[in-house]
């Protein structure tokens, strides 16, 4: 059976980030992706010029809706905006029984904010605490910890740690910002820490990642994989599109990854 996925996310119209790579993630994963929007973004590769936020009361119809009438298998949570939208959303899943994978967006990838400074404790208190594995990045992680930075694998760890004790049942630390040639991940659980390796690729094509890998995540936990093992078959889904990207042409800044990398091997062997 395919799953259903339910991305709740704000709208990227390059393509790269947003539900747009949600959408891409998920099916390329196997999965069937549905889409809640929680704003719309004027963006390419190179920035972000605009943001309208989505209504919080259209926020919640359209989670109403897809819950009235379709099984729901995981849910992926990215771009939420303020404080608002945080509190409609957490409102509106606090029933469900699907697991939640909250990617904590706070900043684009050219360093544009999107989320507001004052709704970071909105989504501490009210979003971690339901989410069964959250994945911020390094940045996010200390902004929601009020901590600067970490710069080690032993001060991931700490951090990833202490963001448990907000009410996560497990966090993915993304390590792409630390220093070296190696771009190492941490799931670290109630009773384990695991550490997901891979070479750091050598591209500028990094824009929409951290969506990209939650929405696989999202999928590979529907699909029954246990976390550790989901968790890694995502890392190397994400790893794979990113090596792929160069086939593609997009933009003159932060390019996108290749979603369907895979596809267009199936494509090219039968042509």
């Amino acid at each position: 059976m395919i799953p259903n996925i339910l991305s709740i996310a704000g709208s990227d119209p390059s393509g790269g980030a947003g539900i747009q790579a949600d959408i891409k993630a998920i099916s390329a994963n196997g999965g069937y992706a549905m889409a809640v929007i929680t704003g719309l973004t004027a963006q390419n590769t190179r920035g972000v010029t605009r943001v309208d936020l989505t209504a919080p009361e259209m926020v919640v119809a359209q989670i109403e809706a897809i819950r009235a009438d379709i099984r729901i298998d995981a849910i992926k949570i990215g771009m939420l905006g303020d404080a608002n939208i945080i509190g409609a959303v957490a409102d509106s899943l606090r029933d469900v029984t699907a697991p939640i994978i909250l990617d904590p967006v706070m900043v684009a990838k050219g360093g544009d904010r999107l989320l507001a400074e004052d709704a970071v404790e909105a989504l501490r208190d009210r979003l971690l605490p339901i989410a069964h594995v959250i994945t911020p990045n390094l940045p996010e992680a200390a902004d929601l910890l009020g901590q600067r930075e970490a710069t080690t694998l032993t001060e991931m760890a700490e951090q990833a740690r202490a963001l448990m004790r907000n009410g996560p049942n497990a966090v993915l630390m993304k390590g792409g910002h630390l220093d070296g040639q190696n771009s190492p991940d941490m799931l670290v659980t109630q009773d384990r820490t695991y550490q997901l390796d891979a070479d750091r690729i050598d591209t500028k094509n990094t824009h929409g990642t951290g969506c990209t890998l939650s929405s696989a995540l999202a999928t590979q936990i529907a699909l029954g994989n246990a976390l550790p093992d989901a968790c890694k078959r995502a890392k190397d889904y994400v790893h794979a599109a990113i090596a792929a990207s160069g086939a593609l042409d997009v933009g003159g800044g932060h390019g996108p990854t290749h979603h369907f990398h895979v596809l267009t091997g199936l494509v090219t062997e039968k042509s």
